[in-house]
């Protein structure tokens, strides 16, 4: 039997629930501090009217390593042409990239299609609800996967991409590269508490509430002047993106409008721009490709790339990439040799740069004549006008070249 000094010994909490509880509480603090921000601080993006999990999924995946104000006429314009799973995956390749032109990084096209395709026929066309089954989509990962999760069904997921990167290594003091394994995880962990320390909040406001207790959600979130996101989880997560996005900035972060700067370490520290520890960038490399538009009879020679190349599916001018400038006076011989194209009377039409991640890229556009050209026996190459040329999906560098031609005017 246990004497009474025993059992106060036990009662009492131990060091480290002590430090547990501590933790939980400091957790708590942040997050009602982040929704209070967001509440009355988020930006109305169109995607955050709805909790349609294919409308939130489209967004995330047009916003990786794009500005928000870039993607929203391509959401709005997506989502009017294809409203919802079905429409994407009975969609042609060409009208998905015609819609996806210009934001680059094509595959992720590609993967939306097959993702959807794979929707209809193993989930009954509805999206699957459960984190496990939505990473198994092909192209959705860790993030893409948490994101849909909280955001439209209001999943304690943790999500963790550049923006939250920044964030909480500020706001918790995390040093090492991000990237590393065990830096990494320990950030998934902490946006995996933060957003658990969400749901168990909510939880207690919604039985609080229930009971006819005051402490509802307002409590915690405030009012909001925007449309109301899908719940606790869902706004903490996006409260987290919208920090790093608009205030915890890379570089001359707005500490005096955070949120949680009286939280935050590196902000008591002084060593906001110190964090994160990333690597620093490979050196760019610089390309050169040489482009023939060739006309005849008013029309232009294109063809599409081929399945599993860069930018497959994509139409383009004839091309090809060389090490160094070519003289004027060997550039019909180029056209010739690479291309089977008797060309004449080359001259340049303008010169064009363009960045793909560490590429530094000049490219050279020389227009030609064909007098005579034999009918071409691929479908993957015609010669077509500027305006029908125009309804059909070219990357950015190609779409370009279409501009200056159609500046040009008719010859």
């Amino acid at each position: 039997m246990r004497n009474a000094n025993t059992a106060g010994r036990a009662s009492r909490p131990t060091l480290n629930s002590r430090g547990e509880q501590n933790q939980a509480r400091r957790l708590s603090r942040l997050v009602g501090a982040l929704l209070g921000w967001f509440s009355a601080n988020a930006r109305d993006l169109p995607w955050r009217r709805t909790r349609d999990p294919y409308a939130i999924w489209i967004s995330e995946v047009m916003l990786q390593q794009t500005q928000v104000k870039t993607v929203i006429p391509y959401w709005e314009r997506w989502m009017r042409a294809l409203p919802d799973v079905q429409s994407l995956a009975k969609a042609t390749p060409e009208k998905v990239l015609k819609l996806w032109e210009g934001l680059g990084y094509y595959s992720r096209a590609h993967r939306l299609r097959e993702a959807a395709q794979v929707i209809v026929g193993e989930h009954g066309g509805k999206f699957p609800t459960s984190f496990e089954a939505v990473q198994e989509l092909p192209g959705v990962g860790r993030y893409t996967a948490g994101a849909v999760c909280s955001m439209a069904f209001n999943q304690p997921a943790p999500v963790l991409d550049g923006n939250l990167i920044r964030v909480l290594t500020r706001a918790f003091g995390i040093r090492g590269n991000p990237r590393r394994r065990s830096v990494s995880e320990r950030l998934w962990q902490i946006a995996g508490q933060l957003v658990q320390s969400a749901h168990r909040l909510e939880t207690v406001a919604e039985t609080t509430k229930q009971r006819g207790g005051g402490n509802d959600r307002a409590a915690i979130s405030g009012s909001r002047s925007g449309p109301a996101p899908a719940g606790w989880c869902s706004a903490l997560n996006q409260s987290l993106m919208e920090l790093g996005a608009v205030v915890c900035t890379p570089r001359h972060p707005r500490c005096e409008d955070c949120p949680i700067r009286r939280r935050c370490v590196a902000c008591r520290e002084g060593c906001q721009e110190a964090l994160p520890q990333l690597p620093a960038p490979p050196a760019s490399r610089k390309r050169r490709f040489v482009v023939f538009a060739v006309e005849r009879d008013g029309r232009f020679l294109i063809h599409r790339r081929p399945s599993g190349e860069v930018n497959a599916h994509l139409w383009e001018f004839p091309n090809l990439e060389v090490s160094r400038a070519i003289p004027p006076e060997d550039l019909a011989r180029l056209a010739r040799q690479h291309f089977g194209l008797e060309v004449t009377d080359v001259h340049r039409l303008c010169v064009l740069r363009h960045s793909i991640t560490r590429s530094r890229i000049m490219v050279e556009v020389h227009l030609g004549t064909v007098p005579l050209a034999k009918p071409q026996a691929k479908a993957s190459t015609c010669w077509l006008g500027l305006s029908e040329m125009n309804r059909l999906p070219f990357s950015a560098v190609h779409r370009r070249i279409l501009g200056r031609l159609a500046e040009r005017g008719p010859r």
